[in-house]
């Protein structure tokens, strides 16, 4: 099963300033790697040919970096530049350019070891979620400031609160982002609903995990990788 991918590469990256007043998080080097360029290998590691990228901070830098790539997947640009519309109004945004049917969507500012978790997921997607989160033990996260996110029923099922976090990436379904009134919201709004009807669950990811939504986490990131 194939389906598109949305990377998140729209925020401002408030967080990593100074180094985002110049450059757009999603450029910003990991390595010898953009984490836009990161989160690209990890796509098409999971086979996803199909890719839709938002933008607004920035956004030209990462139009143009995308223009000079010399192969990878056919990625088409989500402009936000006239309002940043967060997570689930830029979804929705996007939503002629993904088609129907569940997306993958992905935030570019972390790193990931072992698994693919693009691959793990896709493997474990059941048509009768809503939506399917990759987790991580709070123990196996790098960065990462403050508790847990979610835990988990016996079925598998989120849990608001407990010592997983959400990693950045997930399979979901968009039928109710139309069901949404507001312009700009974040796709929390989607999971609390699919919550309360029993339709979200999770994925525990059997790797470490590096936020670098700051840049004190980026030699954090490049040990990790390099270890």
């Amino acid at each position: 099963m194939s389906l598109p991918l949305m990377i998140f590469a729209a925020g401002k990256g408030t967080r990593m300033a100074p180094l985002t007043d110049v450059t757009p998080k999603p450029l910003i080097r990991v390595g010898d790697r953009t984490l836009l360029d990161r989160a690209l290998d990890l796509g098409r590691g999971a086979g996803l040919d199909r890719v839709v990228v938002n933008i607004h901070h920035l956004g030209g830098q990462i139009r143009d970096h995308i223009a000079g790539l010399a192969t990878g997947p056919d990625i088409t640009i989500s402009d936000e530049s006239d309002l940043l519309l967060e997570t689930g109004g830029g979804l929705r945004k996007a939503l002629p350019l993904l088609g129907p049917g569940p997306v993958i969507t992905m935030n570019p500012d972390v790193i990931w070891t072992g698994s693919n978790p693009l691959a793990a997921l896709l493997a474990a997607w059941d048509d009768r979620m809503d939506a399917l989160l990759m987790l991580v033990p709070l123990a196996h996260t790098h960065g990462r400031k403050g508790g847990g996110d979610f835990s988990l029923d016996q079925a598998g099922r989120l849990i608001r609160k407990g010592d997983l976090v959400y990693g950045g990436a997930q399979i979901i379904r968009t039928d109710r982002l139309a069901g949404i009134g507001d312009e700009v919201f974040s796709l929390n709004r989607l999971w609390d609903l699919m919550i309360a009807e029993g339709r979200a669950h999770g994925l525990i990811h059997g790797g470490e995990w590096c936020d670098v939504g700051r840049p004190d986490c980026i030699p954090l990131a490049e040990a990790l990788l390099d270890g």
